[in-house]
């Protein structure tokens, strides 16, 4: 098994390997996390080992993630070595309707990372983040709890998700003024049909120093060589029933996409989720990949992205493949010498 690679999370001290596992398949409970999958305690534990094997020690969950249940068997998976893991977790969308259910305020921030504590039966986290922006709570109150948080040891690093470029930036801008801790990362979805993160997120990223933490890199279960141009969803697709909750996806970027890939699995040998995964090690500001995984096989697969490279040539085709036009204000920095002059691509560029 080859050797994992481990980056920095963004420009933080925190070492992340380039894979993290993510935990939405545990627990299995309600419409959307019981089509992912519903590993229970003893099957997570045996994920956990192989994730520990090949040097996987990120784990990454929710509150949302089957009620709590995600987090719960979690913490019975790493029961015992707590100080081997990397526990990631995130919190801020709704767990019931009442008024108090939902949201990033002072008084729920504390409620829930007591919460996701007692689940995961730990006394701190590693990476907590904000599982969506919260406009109804002043950008300062979550700074200055998530602060208080890190302060008293029960946060070691805080983090977003699905941000968009001013909400992060504004975010690091109080963070600066006051003194607060800065967000490390930035959850994002990002993959070979769904590159809409490099218009903004990635430029802000590498000039803010955060790094991508990447969810769904297989574009929501699209890129795991079951599906092709001309055929039927296959029987055991999560789409049938999820697709409503996921990134959409036009049928000709996919395909497009998905041909390209197929040609490139005949070349290296390597499957289709393989050579998704690894153009994804590649771009700029990437700290980590979430894989997940329903059981060993599929994980195995997973991790046999590291260890090799894609050529220069396939990459450039895989761009080619998965490129859509820029939308506005970006396009004339792609079609225009003199705005292109003033704007550099950040292609092999990382995070500063």
């Amino acid at each position: 098994m080859e050797a994992m690679e481990y980056r920095r999370l963004g420009t933080s001290g925190l070492l992340v390997p380039a894979l993290s596992f993510g935990a939405g398949t545990f627990g299995g409970r309600g419409e959307l996390f019981s089509n992912w999958g519903e590993t229970d305690a003893a099957e997570a534990r045996r994920l956990v080992d192989i994730c520990l094997e090949a040097g996987v020690n990120m784990f990454d969950t929710a509150d949302v993630y089957s009620g709590g249940a995600s987090e719960e068997v979690l913490g019975a998976a790493i029961k015992g070595r707590r100080d081997d893991v990397i526990v990631s977790t995130k919190a801020g969308l709704p767990m019931g309707d009442g008024p108090a259910d939902a949201g990033t305020s002072r008084s729920r921030l504390i409620k829930t990372v007591e919460a996701a504590l007692r689940r995961l039966d730990t006394d701190y986290l590693d990476l907590f983040q904000l599982h969506a922006f919260d406009a109804g709570t002043p950008v300062e109150e979550v700074l200055s709890t998530l602060d208080d948080l890190v302060r008293a040891g029960k946060i070691r690093y805080t983090g977003v998700s699905n941000f968009s470029g001013w909400q992060l930036m504004k975010s690091q801008a109080v963070a600066d003024r006051h003194g607060y801790a800065r967000y490390a990362a930035h959850q994002v979805y990002y993959s070979l049909v769904g590159r809409d993160y490099e218009w903004e997120l990635l430029p802000l990223a590498a000039d803010q120093g955060v790094g991508a933490v990447v969810w769904s890199p297989l574009g929501w279960g699209r890129l795991t060589g079951k599906i092709r141009r001309g055929q039927p969803l296959p029987e055991q697709s999560r789409l049938h029933r999820t697709a409503d909750f996921g990134p959409p996806v036009e049928d000709e970027l996919l395909y497009r996409v998905v041909d390209a890939l197929d040609e490139i699995a005949r070349e290296t040998g390597r499957t289709v989720p393989q050579i998704a995964l690894n153009w994804l090690l590649r771009r700029p500001t990437v700290s980590s990949v979430i894989i997940g995984a329903r059981n060993e096989d599929q994980l195995r697969q997973n991790l046999g992205a590291l260890g090799w490279s894609l050529t220069v040539d396939q990459v450039a085709r895989l761009d080619a493949a998965s490129a859509k036009p820029a939308p506005y204000p970006y396009f004339p920095y792609e079609r225009q010498e003199g705005f292109a002059r003033l704007n550099p691509p950040l292609t092999g560029r990382t995070a500063r």
